[in-house]
């Protein structure tokens, strides 16, 4: 599992017109060059964002584009589902249900579960950074910053779900 090119790169030219365009407008080509990319991919990620309210766009000489709302209202979880998705949906086991209409460990899927918790423990994550976030910290302090994000939400439901498993295997153990 990996981003695309859409995710990276629209949070990466969103980025940039947090930090850039206070207290006026990026163009799509000042996006453009200071990210590396063509403006015709710009003005599409750009297009996204601004359907989906991240960011304005105002016509003309002095125009361009500005977040639509602060940074720190800006959830990257949000950003990013905007550009694409997530890494695992409901849907995801119809998408790769082999030569067949369906999956054929739909009922009891090892994998799903897996797929899920993964999903969780990301959505975990970017729920909780903003745009602001990003444009705050270092490196350095966004690694601390997520490490204790992960830290502080996985422990408790990560050893509740092993109990419950645990619970689950006695029972089939003592055969109730």
């Amino acid at each position: 599992m990996k981003l695309s090119s859409q995710e990276e790169y629209g949070l990466r030219c969103l980025l940039r017109v947090a930090v850039l365009s206070d207290p006026g407008y990026l163009t799509i080509h000042e996006i453009s060059e200071d990210e590396g990319l063509s403006a015709s991919y710009v003005a599409k990620l750009m297009r996204i964002l601004r359907q989906r309210g991240f960011v304005r766009s105002v016509r003309g000489q002095v125009g361009g584009y500005a977040l639509a709302r602060p940074a720190e209202k800006i959830v990257v979880g949000e950003v990013l589902a905007a550009l694409g998705g997530r890494l695992f949906d409901s849907r995801f086991c119809f998408e790769h249900a082999g030569l067949e209409t369906t999956c054929k460990k739909l009922r009891e899927c090892s994998i799903r579960t897996l797929w899920g918790t993964i999903q969780a423990l990301v959505d975990q994550v970017l729920n909780k950074v903003t745009l602001a976030d990003l444009v705050d910290n270092s490196e350095l302090e966004m690694i601390s910053h997520v490490g204790n994000l992960v830290r502080l939400d996985t422990t408790s439901k990560l050893e509740n779900r092993s109990w419950k498993v645990e619970i689950r295997s006695s029972k089939l153990e003592n055969g109730k």
